[in-house]
């Protein structure tokens, strides 16, 4: 099967072991906040549907796009994940990344999904003064019995026929079973049971914009509680969207847009 060509990506070596690839949106305007995109546990910049270039473009604001360790054009998985990978993401890759494009010092409006969120989270407790803003799709911040549910679900589903399989690979290529294992097997394990993020929560000074569909998955509606007030920004604010499931951006579009278009203009000057 053919990959899915993307036009402008770029790779970046930010170890010696590990490339990332990634995608700017928008030409640098260096006075001005960047849009960072963290894709969802299955993710990849495809997997956006252009969602991206739509807020970048609706803000007038730069964008970069990336795909993480084990995603998409990146290195794929060369070792077993471990436990702790969501802050190994935050804490060690991030920052690499970022520094290796020479924007370590640039402010930026973290917008993740799933996976994406917890990790965007995780960067705005670690480096608060770096970010302005956080938005927060389907983010986990605990591991709940939905989660588990939505992932065995989801392991049935692959080993079931070559569909999901397929339509993943498209995106991930030929080592699209250690990407998909990489993050099932992993939320299935007791030492991943115990992930909890919520005691970082408070070190956040960013507002944050947390947004799940009330049909979610893989998620409870207490994991977006705990972010609006475990966050120490006055102005969180949560959004919980009818018939909608894991995927905001992509199932409610119209209604994120307006939402992070109000938060925005609320809370920042650009």
């Amino acid at each position: 099967m053919m990959g899915y060509k993307m036009e402008g990506i770029q790779k970046v070596w930010v170890d010696d072991k590990v490339e990332l690839a990634y995608q700017f949106i928008n030409s640098k305007q260096s006075s001005k906040p960047l849009l960072l995109f963290l894709h969802e546990g299955l993710g990849s910049i495809g997997q956006w549907k252009g969602f991206p270039n739509i807020v970048c473009n609706q803000q007038n604001l730069d964008g970069l796009v990336y795909e993480r360790y084990g995603y998409g054009h990146s290195t794929p998985f060369f070792e077993e994940r471990k436990p702790d990978y969501l802050y190994k993401e935050a804490e060690y890759f991030l920052p690499l990344f970022l520094q290796k494009l020479g924007l370590e010092n640039r402010e930026i409006i973290l917008v993740g999904h799933s996976d994406g969120a917890s990790i965007a989270l995780i960067y705005a407790a670690l480096f608060p003064n770096k970010i302005k803003a956080v938005i927060s799709m389907a983010a986990h911040v605990f591991v709940d019995e939905l989660s588990i549910k939505g992932i065995k679900e989801a392991d049935a589903i692959y080993a079931k026929d070559d569909k999901l399989k397929n339509r993943l690979k498209k995106y991930h290529f030929d080592h699209v079973d250690s990407t998909f294992f990489a993050w099932s097997k992993m939320w299935q394990t007791p030492e991943f049971g115990k992930f909890n993020i919520e005691h970082l929560l408070s070190y956040i000074k960013a507002p944050i914009l947390a947004i799940q569909g009330k049909q979610d998955e893989y998620g409870l509606p207490r994991q977006v509680e705990s972010i609006v007030e475990n966050g120490a920004n006055k102005n969180n604010e949560k959004l919980f969207i009818d018939d909608c499931q894991h995927s905001p951006h992509i199932q409610a579009q119209e209604i994120v847009l307006d939402a992070i278009q109000k938060f925005i203009t609320k809370n920042l000057k650009l």
